[in-house]
């Protein structure tokens, strides 16, 4: 490049701007957008002529006469009336399959090492046997992971971030975290980084890693924890000295598609110094191959990466791989660094070029057991070219009569500049401190260059970057038009923007894990029976929804139904595969088991799956109008087997009481409730009864839904109707000649009980979230619908008239009609719904100040327990962190808040008001004075959830927990973390750091009642003022409604966003 060039795009790349996150009142998105500092541009002639930065695929054609109009615009003028929004015409285009969107995108893991999959261990002991320190030297077998990369949606070609201080032993290829064993709270990750943004087709991505300067405290962090019991809190990276003196690198990534291209790719990476004074950062992206030849035994064909240059002399990475079209890495010069005010750090005329280099992605058998590689170029190759104190001894005996390190360099990397893994190697030297920003940028595509004559314009490049912003900008502004703060809305933003970045490819052959690989040595004889050995048929190459990409690094089944809610609203196609492939052949047991998580396929998650189904179905209609029938009965159809294994499986006495297990909660019991009990007897579980009474009832709605279009279902809705009418007497079960119960008339809750033998039986009496969810189990019948099918009608009749005690034994008396004549299929009668409301309600008990409790405080002051054989067994409020390692003791049920409990009671609570109405109405918080209807206790509910993560009248946001730097820090303070759990009492984010999964549920929440919430630690909002605000947002209609209130019809009825209220009334 022309020295006079240089010049030119340095003042076209660093614009003018602050680096600065904006205050609040500055734009809609602070802290989401970056400004690269620089200064203001001189009108200068530039030595590309500017054209349209659209593809050579665009298409959409534009006027050459005319001022360049951006893709939108264009858009917008072609399809008229039609436009409802970039994003969303990319969507239709995917989902008609006329551009694969999804092709690229996110789906790199945060961490493969110490998984499941590449666990070939004798005892199973997956955290031992591939950790962290082997992960840069030793190929993956079942997938790859990076920093903040992406792949293509098999993931044979992946692209990730990584850096050097010039400090740390190693590269910054990977996020480091403690393992199981070393962390007192089990693995967490040791990492600062955020996933800021995403379109739903991956059009425009954001994330940010934040670098120490300093050396990284790897064994620091692994002997702190190591050494603390599960008593206190966690050894963080924040309490380390690694960020002392702001010494740290913001490296923000983002990824642009091409307007109409979705397989060219732009990159740019932009690393702020944060610290004082001037430092040197190495940025070294990689490009390279999943590794899938060393394991047959026949060398499948070889795909290759290797070094060219255009004519003009810019350098590209060229890759080809069997099953792919060919791919493009531009390695676009960067100009020098600049300050804060945009002064070039050096030689302002000089262009800082990459140094290209090529390894292959295969294991350094040399290094790690002292064997013979293969090939002289191995996966760590990188680490030993750029750090000279890596090499160790291990390439001492390649020394020759010539210069050593000469030779020692040249034997590293490949000086053919080919190979399977390959990493454009830029440096920046002494970039000013106090906002110094380097920028690296560089463009994946299938187009060659003579297709690409603007290739170097930076400005152009830049324009694409921009344009998918705004792009995304206009795709979530559309779900809201009242007016949401500008926290709440980047906090749905961010959420939106986590569950989408958590997409992971996920590779698992079990016939080739069990067996092993022809190319490698078989497995220890005995590994096949520690887990997994009867899910023969599992075969998944899919695309599938992470709760967290490095703590959880694998699908759970319950997870990824909480998951699926906000996820379709943004994409109701992908929430949709997703709940389809769970069910599918390949997955489902031939026997109808779900499988859990890859830990234990076995095990059971509480039964949620068709309640996800059929709110997914549903969203989709309101937002779209679309029904799709063909997605609801073909997983209804696999549902109907999952719901024959459950009665078989978890019913051993088939008197309808259930025994599921852990049931997703933990250590919520006295005792492992996975393990036979060391009481011996039989535990009868209150939830697992009543996730069994709420799978019934959803069953039932699909059935209903389903029999407006083939009445075949019709007879199936009877079934399940009667089905749950036994269930729920079951909560009163026979033990010999007597009676027994899981409701206790004195405490006004339902309890787990043993079961000893005929007549010796044994309450749990623990309130905890087993208590709450016989709430659940709840639907409301309009009578519109009960008209519809008579012969559903008829049925239900019958059952009423002749199983009378049957059908009002411990559940709401389907005979009292209620408001608009509605009926009320529910386990807890209105009687006891008051009492457990009592509890549920009291802020000394189950109502903390950011949500529902999993455990009453009550427990805090009285323990409950017992003595087994000269042991102690008990239940006490733990309102952080667990105290013990049941179930590895990184999670913990007994007191803080978890988002899809309390999202389940919140949509419980809506619905018990469709069949009271105004007619019932509590004292929320209990003893407060304030009477609440049962939706504004739910709107309540909501509006702690979101004071978890909003800020409060000082700045403060609870999940925080009172970190100064994170609340205060303009750095730092607009970036949130989604975590796993939080603590009753403060709020503070707690287990997994990225789990935006589940967590994300807080978008819904937002746009739910995000209008109406006030600040946290702000006076609730005058009752009179929230009841007018329902009265006008709540439908009158219950799940289903006639024909004239359809589903389809709400869209136009919306009065606050375009969501309108997406509760389950109103749809």
């Amino acid at each position: 490049m022309a020295p006079g060039a240089v010049k030119v795009l340095q003042e076209k790349i660093f614009r003018s701007g602050d680096d600065s996150p904006r205050s609040e009142t500055q734009g809609r998105d602070p802290g989401l957008t970056i400004h690269i500092p620089g200064k203001p541009p001189t009108p200068t002639k530039s030595d590309h002529p500017r054209k349209s930065s659209r593809s050579t695929r665009e298409a959409v054609p534009s006027d050459v006469s005319a001022p360049a109009k951006s893709y939108r615009q264009q858009l917008s003028q072609l399809l008229g009336s039609a436009f409802r929004g970039t994003e969303k015409y990319r969507l239709e285009q995917d989902e008609k399959r006329e551009r694969h969107w999804k092709r690229w995108g996110p789906y790199l893991s945060d961490r493969q090492w110490a998984t499941v999959r590449e666990d070939y261990s004798h005892d199973g002991n997956a955290w031992s046997h591939f950790p962290h320190e082997h992960a840069r030297s030793r190929a993956y077998r079942w997938g790859e992971d990076g920093i903040g990369g992406i792949s293509d949606n098999h993931q044979r070609l992946c692209f990730s971030l990584a850096l050097w201080n010039e400090k740390d032993p190693i590269l910054k290829e990977r996020l480091f975290g403690v393992t199981g064993h070393q962390g007192n709270h089990g693995e967490d990750v040791k990492e600062l980084y955020y996933y800021l943004d995403s379109a739903p087709t991956h059009s425009y991505m954001k994330f940010l890693y934040k670098y120490p300067q300093r050396r990284y405290p790897y064994e620091e962090l692994v002997n702190e924890n190591v050494h603390r019991d599960r008593n206190v809190a966690e050894y963080e990276i924040l309490d380390s000295d690694a960020f002392d003196d702001d010494r740290y690198w913001d490296v923000y990534m983002e990824y642009a598609k091409e307007a109409d291209d979705p397989n060219s790719i732009c990159v740019r990476i932009t690393a702020y110094n944060r610290g004082a004074e001037p430092s040197t950062l190495h940025i070294i992206p990689h490009l390279w191959f999943r590794n899938t030849w060393s394991w047959p035994k026949d060398k499948p064909p070889m795909p290759s990466l290797f070094k060219s240059s255009t004519v003009g002399g810019l350098q590209y990475i060229r890759a080809k791989h069997p099953s792919m079209e060919k791919y493009y890495l531009y390695c676009l010069p960067s100009p020098p660094p600049v300050d804060k005010v945009g002064n070039f750090a050096g030689n302002e005329d000089v262009g800082i070029q990459p140094e290209l280099l090529f390894t292959e992605n295969d294991t350094n058998f040399e290094r790690l057991y002292g064997g013979q590689n293969p090939t002289p170029y191995v996966k760590d190759a990188f680490h030993d070219h750029i750090i000279p104190s890596h090499r160790g001894t291990i390439h001492e005996k390649c020394s020759t009569s010539g210069g050593k390190e000469d030779f020692v360099s040249a034997a590293m990397v490949n000086p053919d500049h080919r190979g399977t893994k390959s990493a454009a190697h830029y440096v920046f030297r002494d970039v000013p401190g106090g906002g110094g920003c380097a920028v690296v940028r560089m463009r994946l595509t299938p187009l060659s260059p003579p297709k690409l004559p603007n290739l170097e314009d930076e400005g152009l490049f830049d324009d694409i970057i921009d344009e998918r912003r705004e792009e995304t900008n206009e795709f979530y502004d559309s779900f809201l038009l009242g007016h949401i703060n500008d926290d709440f809305r980047q906090i749905m933003r961010q959420a939106f923007g986590g569950m989408l970045w958590t997409k992971q490819y996920y590779h698992f052959v079990q016939k080739d894990w069990i067996e092993g690989d022809p190319a490698q040595p078989p497995p220890p004889p005995g590994r096949k029976h520690i887990r997994n050995m009867d899910w023969k048929h599992m075969y998944i190459d899919d695309i599938l929804s992470m709760p967290d990409k490095w703590e959880y690094p694998f699908f759970a089944a319950w997870d990824t139904a909480f998951h699926c809610i906000p996820l379709a609203v943004v994409d109701p196609l992908f929430a949709k595969k997703q709940l389809d492939l769970l069910t599918r052949e390949w997955y489902m047991k031939p026997d109808g088991q779900i499988p859990a998580y890859e830990w234990n396929f076995s095990d059971v998650n509480p039964p949620v799956h068709a309640w996800a189904t059929f709110r997914v179905f549903k969203i989709e209609r309101k937002l779209t109008g679309k029904e799709d029938l063909a997605f609801l009965e073909r997983v209804f159809q696999k549902l109907l087997l999952n719901f024959t294994w459950w009665v078989n499986r978890k019913d051993s006495g088939g008197n309808n009481v259930f025994e599921g297990g852990f049931l997703g909660l933990d250590n919520i019991g006295v005792f492992n409730r996975s393990e036979p009990l060391p009481t011996g007897g039989r535990l009868r579980q209150a939830d697992g009864t009543a996730w069994m009474a709420f799978y019934c009832l959803n069953m039932l709605n699909m059935a209903l839904e389903l029999a407006k279009h083939n009445p075949v279902y019709e007879d199936i809705a009877s079934k399940f109707f009667e089905h749950f009418i036994f269930i729920a007497d079951a909560m009163t079960y026979k033990s010999g000649d007597d009676t027994f119960s899981l409701w206790n008339e004195e405490d006004g809750m339902y309890y787990d009980a043993i079961q000893f033998g005929p007549g010796d039986s044994m309450q749990l009496p623990v309130r905890s979230l087993v208590g709450l969810i016989p709430l659940y189990a709840t639907l409301v019948l309009e009578p519109t619908v009960i008209n519809r099918f008579p012969g559903f009608k008829k049925r239900m009749e019958w059952f009423l008239d002749n199983r009378p005690a049957v059908s009002a034994r411990n559940m709401a008396n389907m005979k009292v009609p209620g408001k608009g004549e509605r009926r009320l299929l529910a386990l807890a009668s209105r009687e006891r719904l008051i009492r457990i409301l009592e509890k549920m309600l009291d802020e000394e008990e189950f109502f903390g100040p950011y949500g529902i409790r999993s455990l009453s405080k009550l427990h805090k002051e009285r323990p409950w327990g017992m003595d087994v054989h000269g042991q102690r067994y008990e239940v006490g409020y733990w309102p952080g962190d667990s105290h013990s390692g049941m179930f590895g003791g990184n999670s913990n049920w007994r007191g803080p808040i978890w988002l899809a409990v309390n999202f389940l009671l919140i949509e419980s609570l809506q619905r018990f008001y469709q069949y009271y109405g105004d007619d019932l109405q509590v004292e929320c918080p209990t003893g407060s004075g304030v009477f609440m209807n049962l939706v504004e206790v739910a709107e309540e509910i909501q509006h702690r959830i979101i004071h978890i993560f909003g800020r409060d009248i000082e700045g403060k946001r609870a999940t925080n927990g009172g970190n100064p730097k994170l609340d205060g820090d303009p750095y730092f303070r607009d970036y949130l973390w989604f975590y796993e759990f939080f603590h009753a009492d403060t709020g503070k984010g707690l287990g997994a750091s990225h789990q935006t999964g589940w967590s994300g549920l807080v978008a819904y929440h937002i746009l739910q009642s995000g209008l109406t919430c006030r600040l946290p630690k702000t006076p609730r909002t005058p009752r009179s003022l929230v009841h007018h605000y329902f009265d006008e947002t709540i439908d009158s209609l219950s799940e289903y409604g006639d024909d004239t209130h359809s589903l389809y019809s709400a869209v136009s009825a919306m009065d606050l966003n375009s969501l309108g209220d997406i509760s389950p009334e109103a749809l």
